[in-house]
């Protein structure tokens, strides 16, 4: 085309990407564009055909199946009002601690985001119901806005966040004032059956969904089918009617019963117990469902579960064409060559392999800037994993610095995602630039754990090698 080799047109192809999303163009449409047209040039009318194998490819992909299913776990917990009972519970727990509206909020923020795994519903969410709970309390808006934003983007280091936060409230007691009297000094068994009520059984599921993909119990899709099922067991029950003595003791037997199975599992996996998957399946199916069927009359009503499918198949159409648009992206881009002009330049710069890590965290800090995580992963990823043999790189921990770097790009301007989410819910008088200056400290802090992985390692290594030895 035009005199330029195929590599360096795959370079101009990925600069073109850049260009086009900066201006505001759809992602997934973008991608499938530029790889039809270049892929046109290089390839001629295969590129079609391409594109329909990567749709069909996609569409059938087993793997895949889990998305829609954790996504739909998500929207039933965030629709259900479990976040709300979640803050309180653990805002009593935390009464007494410096900031303790702070801490609530990090940690709901932690494990609902862990459940979700979707940063605009969590800081939503959260920039309803705790962002205006901390500016009650007398909160300075820039420690408020920085716990809310920080915590919504996936609570990856949360506990250096609740210690910054409870620093910062010593050293300056005006940013988070204590809680009223009435309010921190709470009986300890309502706090205790508070936490039971709300953090125990989310905690729980979140525990049963990832613990079992973790020890080989269940596939992803399993897990994330059990997953959905326990969060619409959760909903109904969180909205249920417990006046009557006989359902209350009938849904605590279940409950105990449950959570000792639960438990066994967990047990059957630490220890790599041989248990049938097919009968788990069937045992956890079954479980879940005679809740269903033990719970009395609840609020969770047939308009919130249509809600949470719309939102489900909305969001799922979305990434399935995305990951349409990115396949067919990659594969134009693989066949252009486009990887070998940047690899070669990354060797000529005869980098050591602590210049490449900087330099590759470096870039992909930069991109968190005017790309989602998605295209970083999808788009530039596949860039750097030739190298990382090359410069002696374990994958593992590459991506573990790579995941706490995107982490940024939910908090660093221009884009910065979460503090734009958090405006769109906040009072009209909280300025964009003091939640930007809010931020800040918290991308530091990312920043900072990052250097603390890089130095040790085995921060986020151990919990792998002992898993899988």
């Amino acid at each position: 085309m035009f005199g330029i080799g195929n590599p360096e047109l795959g370079v101009i192809m990925l600069g073109l990407f850049v260009v086009f999303i900066m201006f505001g163009f759809p992602i997934a449409f973008t991608l499938m564009a530029l790889g039809v047209f270049f892929g046109y040039f290089a390839m001629g009318d295969l590129i079609f055909s391409l594109l329909v194998q990567r749709t069909y490819s996609v569409m059938t992909n087993d793997v895949l199946i889990s998305i829609p299913l954790f996504v739909f776990m998500g929207y039933i917990i965030e629709r259900a009002n479990i976040l709300d009972r979640l803050f309180r519970s653990l805002q009593l727990a935390a009464g007494p601690v410096p900031a303790s509206l702070a801490l609530a909020t990090l940690a709901t923020c932690a494990i609902f985001a862990t459940a979700t795994g979707i940063v605009g519903a969590c800081v939503t969410l959260m920039g309803l119901l705790a962002f205006p709970a901390m500016l009650r309390a007398g909160y300075d808006v820039k420690i408020a806005s920085g716990v809310v934003c920080a915590g919504g983007c996936l609570g990856i280091m949360a506990g250096l966040y609740m210690l910054y936060v409870i620093i910062m409230s010593l050293l300056n007691p005006k940013l988070a004032p204590k809680l009223p009297a009435e309010e921190r000094n709470v009986p300890v068994l309502t706090v205790l059956w508070a936490l039971l009520t709300s953090f125990a059984p989310l905690a729980g599921l979140i525990g049963a969904a990832l613990g079992s993909i973790i020890f080989g119990l269940a596939t992803p899709s399993e897990a994330a089918a059990m997953g959905s099922l326990g969060a619409l067991l959760l909903a109904v029950g969180y909205g249920a009617d417990y006046k009557r003595r006989g359902n209350v003791i009938l849904v605590q037997v279940y409950g105990v019963l449950a959570a000792a199975f639960f438990a066994y599992l967990i047990v059957c996996g630490i220890t790599h117990l041989d248990v049938d998957r097919r009968v788990v399946t069937v045992a956890l199916f079954a479980t879940l469902l005679t809740g269903l069927a033990l719970v009395p009359g609840t609020s969770f009503s047939v308009a919130q579960l249509k809600e949470s499918v719309f939102l489900t198949a909305r969001t799922t159409a979305m990434v399935c064409w995305l990951f349409i648009g990115s396949f067919t992206f990659s594969a134009v881009f693989a066949y252009l060559g486009g990887h070998e002009p940047i690899e070669k330049f990354m060797l000529a710069m005869n980098l050591s392999t602590t210049g490449f890590m900087v330099l590759a965290q470096f870039i992909i800090f930069v991109l968190g800037w005017p790309l989602e995580w998605t295209e970083i992963i999808v788009i530039f990823m596949p860039i750097f994993l030739p190298l990382l043999k090359t410069f002696n790189v374990d994958p593992l921990f590459f991506g573990l610095l790579v995941a706490l770097n995107i982490q940024t790009s939910f908090l660093s301007p221009p884009v910065a995602m979460a503090p734009f989410y958090l405006k769109g819910v906040a009072p009209s008088w909280v300025n964009i630039n003091d939640i930007f200056r809010g931020v800040l400290p918290f991308m530091l802090i990312v920043i900072v754990s990052m250097v603390m992985l890089y130095t040790f390692p085995q921060i986020g290594l151990w919990l792998p090698t002992q898993v899988y030895r």
